[in-house]
């Protein structure tokens, strides 16, 4: 039996069609006989409003506050994909990043995780239960939540990954891999069957939206293969 970490961003887990999608694909997992935990970002655009009703109020939000505000995006895809599990005859439960057992220094809004001790993950997992947890956040030492910054999320998954010593770490997006390119900018872009840490590195210090570049250095730091492919069909992607 294989331990999974799948991570689903917020493209796809958009709406409850997606969420569908998603418990379809985890349940599938599950099925093949592995071990699930499911990473998921904010439903798409979620995010992008909370930052809108913030700005809408003060043009210097308390990074603090900021925290507690957004991390409630994922809060939400939490609990709406471990009800859409449960549906389908898929045990699951919902983790929040500090239940999680997600440690972080204090830099609210652009945290950096200093220990990641799984929570009770182990012991649901034998319990035959998908851990469904929220990206983008963890809590620091004085009990405050915080949040990873944009695309956090990758992050996350990395670390729970690295720390449960899973056996693979897929990263579902809305492309289906690593290209030359944006492929829905530049029609004739290649994708890449695998590419190296300093390779992912690079693009995406120049720009690429496909991973956090503070995941891949996580990911480098602490040698955690991951395979980004797309969570809207099964063909293969790429693995760094």
């Amino acid at each position: 039996m294989s331990l999974y970490v799948q991570k689903f961003g917020g493209t796809s887990v958009a709406d409850i069609d997606c969420i569908k999608r998603v418990a379809r694909r985890v349940k599938r997992t599950c099925r093949q006989g592995h071990q699930v935990v499911v990473v998921v970002s904010a439903r798409a655009g979620v995010t992008n409003d909370l930052v809108s009703r913030a700005a809408a109020i003060t043009k210097n939000p308390d990074p603090r506050e900021m925290d507690v505000l957004l991390s409630t995006g994922e809060q939400e895809t939490i609990a709406l994909l471990a009800m859409t599990l449960q549906s389908m005859g898929v045990p699951a439960v919902s983790r929040t990043g500090p239940r999680f057992g997600i440690r972080t220094d204090a830099n609210h809004t652009q945290a950096r995780i200093a220990e990641l001790g799984g929570g009770d993950a182990h012991k649901l997992l034998g319990e035959g239960k998908v851990v469904v947890v929220a990206g983008f956040q963890g809590m620091s030492d004085l009990g405050e939540i915080t949040t990873f910054g944009r695309g956090g999320s990758d992050l996350s998954a990395i670390a729970v990954a690295g720390a449960l010593k899973a056996d693979c770490c897929q990263i579902f997006t809305d492309v289906e891999g690593v290209y030359t390119a944006d492929p829905r900018i530049v029609p004739d872009a290649r994708k890449l069957p695998e590419l190296s840490y300093e390779e992912m590195l690079e693009l995406a210090s120049s720009g690429s939206k496909v991973m956090q570049t503070r995941a891949v250095g996580f990911a480098q730091k602490h040698d955690v293969a991951f395979e980004v492919r797309s969570s809207f069909n099964s063909k293969p992607g790429t693995i760094v």
